[in-house]
């Protein structure tokens, strides 16, 4: 985009609305209101907004158990038994992996767990775990706890990578300096695509190379990149990832979630993992058997039977980013981010009222721009909702916004950006 000063007025703002050639996508939500007309929202990065259509296809899920009780997984337009084939064409141009790769199933947290039971074997000279510091808590009590089933200290066995002084970005370099210094001890790299309070893309292709050269294991939670950034799981060799769906995918609070498993371990048969009916091969499933015998995909991690409503929710969404194309969505969402930085830096000029912690260049940055506040944080933050702008605290002054490009436009930038000036100023 260019960009000049003049550039800081309603008017442009409006202008590349108008130009927005997805504009339309924002009809297909429902935006919460404010004084009789639509809020601001930027927190796509905590709970994505409801599309429309996710009504419909819930109730298509309800008449057929109304029509067909438990017949309804072979009986009617869409058999619940194959739904999920519906869902991981819509999934593999999102992340960058391959259908049989991915499964749509349980919590992040819980498919993490899952998953490091196959992908964290300690042994006595392969026990580390390498992850960046300040993790998501789940992510920081889900590596623990795992270190602790292992009769492992945590202490002692998991590596964090800190930012440098004086700043919250973490260097790539450093991550992978870590991982070459701890090559010969090192287990498991386990890294959140996305760092949560900052807004910072990791290397995820660089990280996993790293580690793949040291012998390890390589994992993602991808709670804050699914649907966000460019991914590409399978290509980058990535091991196993977890993310979940009500952020950036629009799945509703508390959605089911996702896992990736990469090709290479469909069928290995000395990974160790917890078995479940419905991760039994299709062919065998249903003889009621004895024995488990693996399904050739991610499928089977899985073992209950699929959420039906939380499955056509997800679905609803995922529609409406194979409608608009998701490189076309990447491509609008670079454009908000830098209008973003634009109207941020254009306030922030006589007087540094903030620093923007997200790191500016376009690979290191998805929606999520993150601003520690100088004076009167919480309090300035407190005021944006009732004045109609949806946004997120973390302590201790840092406030995160995300602009995401299915349903917010570069006009609510400048609006957000306005009222911030005012509330800096009081």
């Amino acid at each position: 985009m260019d960009i000049s000063p003049h550039h800081f007025s309603a008017n442009y703002a409006a202008e590349l609305d108008r130009n927005d050639k997805l504009k339309k996508f924002r009809d297909h939500f429902y935006i919460p209101q404010s004084g009789g007309k639509d809020s601001v929202y930027f927190l796509g990065n905590s709970l994505g907004l409801r599309p429309k259509s996710t009504r419909d296809e819930i109730l298509k899920v309800l008449d057929s158990w109304a029509n067909y009780g438990v017949e309804g997984f072979f009986m009617g337009n869409d058999p619940w038994l194959d739904y999920h084939k519906k869902v991981n064409p819509l999934l593999k141009q999102i992340l960058g992996a391959l259908e049989t790769e991915i499964v749509t199933m349980n919590h992040l947290t819980v498919n993490l767990h899952l998953l490091m039971i196959s992908f964290y074997q300690p042994t006595p000279t392969r026990y580390k775990i390498l992850c960046e510091a300040k993790a998501f808590p789940s992510d920081q009590y889900a590596l623990q706890s795992q270190v602790r089933l292992h009769g492992l200290n945590p202490d002692e066995v998991i590596i964090k990578v800190n930012a440098r002084e004086g700043t919250e970005v973490i260097s790539n370099n450093d991550i992978l300096q870590a991982i070459e210094d701890h090559k010969d001890s090192l287990a498991l790299v386990m890294i959140g695509g996305v760092n949560y309070y900052t807004g910072q893309v990791f290397d995820m292709e660089a990280i996993c190379k790293a580690a793949k050269n040291s012998g390890a294991y390589v994992g993602f939670d991808l709670a804050h990149a699914a649907g966000n950034i460019e991914l590409k799981l399978h290509d980058w060799e990535v091991d196993f990832a977890c993310w979940c769906n009500y952020k950036y995918l629009n799945s509703g609070p508390g959605a089911i979630a996702g896992a990736f498993i990469h090709q290479m371990h469909l069928n290995r048969t000395d990974l160790k993992r917890l078995e479940g009916w419905w991760g039994n091969d299709i062919a065998n499933r249903f003889k009621m058997e004895e024995g488990f015998t693996p399904s050739n995909s991610a499928e089977s991690w899985q073992l209950s039977t699929t959420p039906m409503m939380a499955l056509a929710a997800h679905f609803s969404s995922l529609k409406i980013f194979e409608d608009a194309g998701f490189g076309n969505l990447l491509e609008k969402s670079k454009m908000l981010s830098e209008y973003l930085f634009f109207v941020l830096d254009s306030i922030n000029t006589v007087e540094k009222h903030f620093s923007i912690l997200t790191p500016r260049a376009a690979n290191e940055r998805g929606c999520q721009v993150s601003l520690s506040v100088n004076k009167n944080a919480r309090q300035i933050f407190d005021q944006l909702l009732p004045l109609g702008i949806f946004a997120d605290w973390r302590e201790p002054d840092v406030i995160r916004i995300a602009p995401v490009p299915l349903y917010n436009t570069f006009s609510e930038i400048f609006t957000f950006a306005q009222t911030l000036k005012k509330l800096l100023t009081l």
